[in-house]
């Protein structure tokens, strides 16, 4: 009987010391990828403006034609929202996000508010409002490809001024190296923006489409990042490119501007400030063919291509000197692709950690398109956002 019971006893010594050189082995991966990792920012703290959801995504094998009933592969329920998207991605990088947004006391709102303090983002300054409802949306992602609709109900009531007294905003500026706009509730992220300027906090505007208050805003912003119909919608440009450099004589705060492609990666153009009478000016449409001159197709890992500085000149608005920079995309292979829902989130989400880590463009931009090609891997807009020690971002950082 005491052999028998010595024996059990061993086994269960053996078993628990096996799970504790498992456990050190993985201890000390994380604790040398993290050794080899460059410090955090000294100064972490960002604030963003905007909209936090719910998303109910389905994938389905075709999408719909009218009047079609089609089965759901799959179902997932997690959160959404620009701001909330791109939050949940500084977080997991390292930041220490604060969001201003408002929600309801429903069911939905608590989800938002619980999935957003898991993943270590400052909810003390969403608005909570006494019923009404928050904000949701339907996703649908076609499985062959590889593409997604949204249909999006935003929530009642809307964000209003007396939501947001100073002090509150006072608060949410405390120790803030950046605050970052989706350009939703236009009436208070103007006010935000206001009060940003004037504590002297630099501005990111993410210009997804042209809505109501945006002009204003992006007066105001330092950083701007489009998605790729914004320019041309907004400017009536013939060509991206001429788009980029409209916006920046238009708006002469704004320090870069980057609109981002999809798989075709981004294009950002870099104001410059030295007027040096060498500099060669050239018109930005002759320019164009020239842009992608350099750009290799069988780059498969995100690269930057920076572009000489010239004096671009846009016919009929101005001239401006800066530079562009070409961002490449992963080519991730079919097998792996598995949503698109929230990439520019993710993109932007990176941007943000790169400005406060004080990152060049040609190391800014790959870190960008990394990240967003590794949430593309999973369903949802969050699932696959990395964190800091994902060994795919070791060498972007």
């Amino acid at each position: 009987m005491m052999s028998k019971v010595f024996s059990v006893t061993n086994g269960s010594v053996l078993h628990n010391l096996d799970t504790h050189s498992r456990f050190q082995r993985r201890f000390n991966l994380i604790k040398m990828s993290s050794d080899a990792l460059p410090p955090l920012p000294e100064n972490r703290i960002v604030v963003g403006h905007g909209m936090t959801a719910v998303d109910f995504l389905a994938t389905v094998d075709r999408f719909p034609n009218p009047d079609d009933k089609v089965r759901s592969c799959s179902l997932k329920v997690e959160g959404g929202g620009n701001a909330g998207n791109a939050l949940t991605c500084v977080a997991r990088l390292g930041l220490k996000p604060k969001v201003i947004s408002k929600i309801a006391d429903d069911a939905h709102g608590f989800a938002i508010l619980k999935e957003l303090e898991a993943d270590g983002v400052d909810t003390s300054f969403i608005v909570v409002s006494k019923g009404g409802s928050s904000t949701f949306s339907y996703v649908l992602v076609d499985n062959q490809t590889k593409t997604r609709t949204s249909i999006y109900t935003p929530g009642d009531p809307p964000m209003m001024l007396d939501d947001l007294p100073q002090s509150t905003l006072l608060s949410a500026f405390d120790g803030a190296r950046l605050v970052y706009f989706d350009g939703m509730f236009p009436e208070t992220a103007l006010f935000v923006a206001q009060e940003a300027a004037r504590n002297n906090i630099p501005i990111l505007v993410e210009a997804e489409s042209p809505r109501e208050g945006l002009d204003e805003l992006m007066k105001l912003a330092d950083f701007v990042v489009c998605s790729s119909k914004f320019p041309q919608a907004w400017t009536q440009a013939p060509s991206i490119a001429s788009a980029l450099v409209t916006m920046l004589l238009r708006f002469p705060n704004i320090n870069f501007v980057i609109v981002t492609l999809g798989e075709d990666g981004c294009l950002m153009l870099e104001r410059c400030e030295n007027e040096d009478a060498d500099i060669e000016e050239v018109d930005v449409e002759s320019f164009l063919e020239f842009l992608y001159k350099g750009k290799r197709d069988s780059l498969t890992i995100p690269t930057c291509i920076p572009l000489a500085v010239k004096k671009f000149r846009a016919n009929g608005i101005g001239t401006i000197c800066g530079r562009f920079y070409i961002g490449t995309a992963e080519k991730i292979p079919d097998s792996e692709l598995v949503d698109t829902t929230g990439a520019g989130d993710a993109f932007i989400g990176a941007i943000m950690y790169a400005i406060c880590a004080n990152m060049v463009p040609e190391k800014m931009l790959p870190l960008a398109a990394q990240v967003a090609a590794t949430k593309c891997r999973a369903l949802g807009a969050r699932s696959g956002l990395p964190h800091r020690l994902d060994p795919r971002l070791a060498s972007f950082l």
